[in-house]
């Protein structure tokens, strides 16, 4: 008798508490209709995010920091290269033990496109929401935190309101929210259509980076670029900086549901989501174990 189906790394319960729950594949088993764990780990990799986009953004963007110095030169190159490192963090997220479990989302536009494409029910979509502007505020306070030890750091923040988004005061508030539905639209439709498309699959997680490198120069001065309203909650809540707020919290939105109508109309061509999940590890809508871990005796079914 072969050993291979009965090995424990062949058995789905070695590496899923319920390897019967699927639910970043829309089927959640009716016994579990709510997923804390998951839930943790989004708020747990959008702390990640937080802390690495903000403080990169900060030492990159600081008039005082020896690299803000540098760049100030060259604020295309300043910005884009802001963007640039935010979108690594959002890769750093998906690639993660915590966006192995969860699906890495990290923003609720992100999630609002996942749940419209099927992928994820609504009380998880809350759930995670929740748990992605929990994260927002608790690495953005990590980032905060350092100041405490390191006053220069402190003002280095200050003077970039922790990379704060905020709306050009220079035209209408109007031209702010189209930019952000604009650029949330393409952050979706390259997340989906890569994630949607067998042979691109493994470049998700890498897209928001250089998409971002590439638009931040232009969008960065009229909205701040964020697509993501858990990005902007840390930020202003701890600079202060609310002007303009409301943006985020409804165009990243409509551009999401934007773009997943258009997908829905076939604009970007035959796409078939399996997941709602950034990064693709084959585990095929369950969500595994945090750390590595082997059940012992027989699961049970």
């Amino acid at each position: 008798m072969s050993g291979t189906a009965s090995s424990p790394a062949a058995d789905p319960a070695s590496r899923y508490p319920r390897p019967h729950d699927r639910p970043l594949a829309g089927e959640p088993h009716p016994d579990w209709l709510i997923h804390p764990r998951l839930y943790a780990c989004e708020c747990a990799g959008t702390a990640l995010l937080m802390v690495f986009g903000v403080a990169t953004n900060i030492l990159l963007g600081a008039a005082g920091s020896p690299v803000g110095r540098v760049l100030a030169a060259h604020p295309a190159l300043q910005v884009a290269l802001q963007g640039l490192f935010f979108g690594v963090g959002g890769t750093l997220a998906a690639l993660s033990p915590f966006g192995r479990v969860s699906g890495g989302h990290v923003s609720p536009s992100v999630t609002l496109a996942f749940t419209l494409m099927g992928r994820l029910a609504w009380r998880d979509m809350l759930g995670y929401v929740v748990a992605q502007l929990a994260g927002a505020v608790l690495g953005t306070g990590l980032v905060a935190l350092a100041g405490l030890t390191w006053p220069r750091w402190a003002a280095w923040a200050r003077v970039t309101h922790f990379s704060a988004t905020l709306p050009s005061d220079l035209v209408p508030l109007s031209w702010a929210f189209a930019g952000e539905i604009c650029t949330t639209a393409l952050l979706i439709g390259s997340l989906l259509f890569t994630g949607g498309t067998a042979r691109l699959r493994w470049m998700t997680p890498l897209v928001a980076g250089p998409l971002f490198f590439l638009l931040n120069p232009f969008e960065a001065w009229l909205s701040g670029d964020s697509t993501n309203l858990a990005r902007s909650l840390g930020p202003a809540l701890f600079s202060g900086q609310w002007r303009g707020f409301w943006i985020y919290g409804v165009a990243p939105f409509a551009g999401a549901a934007l773009m997943v109508a258009l997908v829905r109309l076939g604009v970007l061509g035959a796409i078939e989501l399996r997941e709602a999940r950034v990064a693709h590890f084959g585990h095929h809508g369950r969500a595994p174990y945090l750390l590595p871990w082997r059940r012992r005796g027989t699961p049970t079914p």
